[in-house]
């Protein structure tokens, strides 16, 4: 007996869909599509599969013809034959189809959170654990004295605004050159879980953040690229609340971090997918920077963080199980118990 892999991660995506709508009707606030550049969503989706499909056969067909124009019609055909089965574009269509609506319902669910739970937050009680933790000082200030408020702030400020185009690549990657195809709905399956789920932590704990609540801990830095985006989500949270406007959307939420979870979801498919150990090093490099980052800045409280972590773990973990992987030693290391979709209901 067998299941298809894609069964939660479409699941997800549908349940993610219905509750935007409800909470959309309850508030009386329209659904909006908060990456709307490149048009409509019934031209998007297309395009974004069309895309997927030519990032993979052209930068393919002219390196392998040495540009001869005379070989890239048998290369590409090879090359759809061999890799472009229909297997892969279930793959490719319902794993960019699920993680779009699930993050787009994850962008409107974040937006209605002011509307939904009110003005009550918990960043007094966040910022109180952040000074227990760290025995009376402020997380932030001890950040800023270890690594200084120079050049180490445009570093911090780069890391973290990488993770904007790393969620879009990533998906992509493993999508289409996923060496195994269970490999694609696993990253798929576990990124609309940590959306999912982040979605929920934001209603569970509603915080704004510390730099955001606590911004005079921050005045020291210069200005950076994520100074630049927390003043605009500042400014965009305040035209929706008291303006109304509409086709905007507010994106502050503080727990838990997403940028945690998802970087270290990255990390975790790096390690369990791929063989190439410079890969981990970097991956690995990149979340810890991340979380520094978050905290540096003041987009997160140490709580967030851990949630952040937690979320990353139960998603992996979820997705593997949901598209066949065997998890070994403990938990440390896995294998695939199939090669395609359909995966056994005992595979866990």
């Amino acid at each position: 007996m067998h299941r298809p892999a894609y069964a939660l991660l479409v699941g997800v995506a549908a349940t993610m869909g219905v509750l935007a709508l409800v909470a959309s009707f309850h508030i009386g606030r329209p659904l909006v599509d908060p990456e709307g550049f490149l048009g409509p969503s019934w031209l998007r989706l297309p395009l974004l599969v069309l895309g997927a499909f030519l990032l993979d056969l052209l930068p393919r067909t002219l390196w392998a013809s040495r540009f001869k124009p005379a070989l890239m019609p048998a290369i590409a055909r090879e090359r759809i034959r061999e890799h472009w089965d229909r297997e892969r574009i279930v793959l490719v269509v319902t794993g960019l189809v699920s993680f779009y609506i699930t993050y787009v319902c994850y962008r409107n669910l974040k937006s209605f959170l002011p509307f939904i739970m009110g003005e009550e937050k918990y960043d007094r009680e966040l910022h109180l654990v952040d000074r227990a933790l760290m025995f009376g000082h402020e997380p932030a200030t001890i950040l800023h004295t270890i690594f200084g408020t120079g050049i180490s702030a445009h570093f911090l400020s780069t890391i973290y605004l990488w993770f904007l185009p790393l969620v879009p690549l990533a998906l992509a990657a493993w999508l289409v050159w996923s060496r195994n195809i269970t490999f694609g709905y696993w990253f798929a399956t576990s990124q609309c879980l940590a959306w999912s789920i982040g979605t929920a932590s934001y209603y569970a704990l509603p915080t704004l953040g510390p730099g955001f609540q606590y911004s005079y801990l921050y005045t020291d830095l210069p200005s950076t690229g994520s100074s630049a985006l927390m003043e605009a989500l500042s400014y965009g949270r305040s035209n929706v609340i008291r303006s109304g406007a509409e086709g905007a959307v507010q994106s502050v939420a503080g727990f838990a971090s997403l940028h945690v979870a998802i970087t270290l979801l990255v990390a975790l498919m790096v390690q369990y997918t791929l063989r190439h150990r410079i890969l981990h090093v970097i991956f690995w490099a990149n979340f810890a920077i991340t979380v520094v980052a978050t905290l540096y800045f003041g987009w997160h409280y140490i709580a967030d963080d851990l949630a952040g972590v937690v979320i990353a773990l139960f998603s992996f973990w979820l997705g593997g199980l949901a598209s066949g992987q065997k998890f070994d030693r403990h938990g440390l290391s896995s294998h695939p118990t199939s090669t395609t979709s359909q995966v056994p209901v005992d595979a866990e």
